[in-house]
């Protein structure tokens, strides 16, 4: 290939990626080397500091450990490798460290993150959990700072650990599960609230009842349209969507939308192959939407599941309370028919086209 062939599909490969990449960048998640904490925090914490103790320093049983069973003077560790003595005992997180996905902290030394004789935190280890992640994964430490809106998964209960086993795992990302179920598994209670303080879905329940899935749950990647540490969209979603109910149609605004679907299924006012929500060619997603008070997606469409074809809902959550609006929709052979909701029941033909359509 002659060399300014080649430059100009580079420059070509670059505007596609580019491009591509545009609606919704991907969050840095790097991670910053950091020296080896050994020594730095394993000396004891006073008693009136620790919280919780290891059991063989808490019964004055240095000798578990050290060469000495002195207090005073316990001297080194029996084992060249701290993570071997540890393993003594620990024979169980031994196994653990067989897995295909290892941390390496984990590798180099259990003390890189615990303090062996007491702690103020869970498990001895040597800081807060979130804090000590994130001294080294210094990229997940922007996105949990700086996000808009917070995913309570990184702060409560086990914190990172909800997610990930911090020593070593069979799955990438050294998580617990596969991604899709681990997202499934948390958002499988009744009675969850958002950060806006809405009822939150039950997706077990809810993907188990509606069989018709839209393809990123069909792919189990919920990452295709949610962040999973923070981000700047409601519901961690990774583009732009409107929050409410009711907006005024702006391209910009259904970043999240366009990113798949090609937005001239709502832009364009007349059509004979965008779309089959089409009365004619009047096409009737424009008309729903462009308006000072359009419709967003979800007043019809449901975004995870459903039971019917395109995602068409039987109703949607309608005001603060979320008072279930029933959509009403009847498929038909020739287009389809919405009952008595928004407005009064209308029919649409698609396979007839109006005198705006050139025959």
């Amino acid at each position: 290939m002659r060399p300014s062939n080649l430059a100009g599909l580079l420059v070509a490969v670059a505007v596609v990626v580019v491009a591509r990449g545009a609606s919704a960048a991907p969050m840095k998640t790097e991670v910053k080397k950091q020296a080896l904490r050994r020594g730095a925090a394993v000396a004891p914490l006073p008693k009136d500091r620790a919280v919780r103790s290891h059991a063989p320093f808490e019964g004055g049983d240095c000798g578990v450990c050290h060469q000495n069973n002195d207090p005073k003077n316990p001297g080194p560790i029996r084992h060249a490798s701290v993570n071997e003595q540890c393993f003594e005992c620990h024979d169980d997180v031994r196994d653990v460290m067989a897995r295909k996905y290892k941390h390496v902290p984990a590798m180099e030394a259990c003390t890189d993150c615990h303090n062996p004789h007491n702690s103020t935190e869970p498990a001895l280890l040597a800081t807060e959990m979130v804090d000590m992640c994130t001294r080294c994964h210094v990229g997940i430490k922007q996105q949990v700072t700086n996000a808009r809106v917070k995913h309570d998964a990184v702060t409560t209960g086990k914190k990172c650990s909800n997610c990930h086993n911090p020593h070593a795992a069979n799955v990438e990302k050294l998580l617990i599960a596969l991604p899709f179920d681990l997202c499934v598994t948390c958002h499988s209670k009744d009675g969850m609230t958002s950060d806006d303080g809405k009822v939150m879905t039950n997706f077990k329940k809810w993907l188990d009842e509606n069989k018709v899935w839209h393809d990123p749950v069909k792919a189990k990647d919920c990452s295709a349209c949610h962040r999973t540490h923070g981000g700047e969209n409601f519901r961690l979603l990774v583009a732009p969507y409107p929050e409410k109910f009711y907006a005024p149609y702006d391209k910009k605004l259904y970043g999240l939308c366009y990113g798949c679907h090609n937005d001239k299924v709502v832009s364009e006012p007349e059509t004979t192959t965008l779309t089959g929500f089409r009365d004619g060619s009047r096409n009737l997603h424009y008309v729903h939407v462009n308006k000072e008070r359009g419709r967003t997606c979800r007043a019809c469409h449901e975004v995870h599941a459903s039971k019917q074809d395109h995602h068409i809902r039987d109703g949607v959550p309608y005001g603060p309370k979320g008072w279930m609006l029933k959509v009403g929709y009847t498929k038909l052979p020739n287009g389809g028919s919405c009952a008595k909701t928004c407005h009064d029941t209308k029919t649409y033909n698609n396979k007839t086209l109006t005198s705006a359509v050139p025959k």
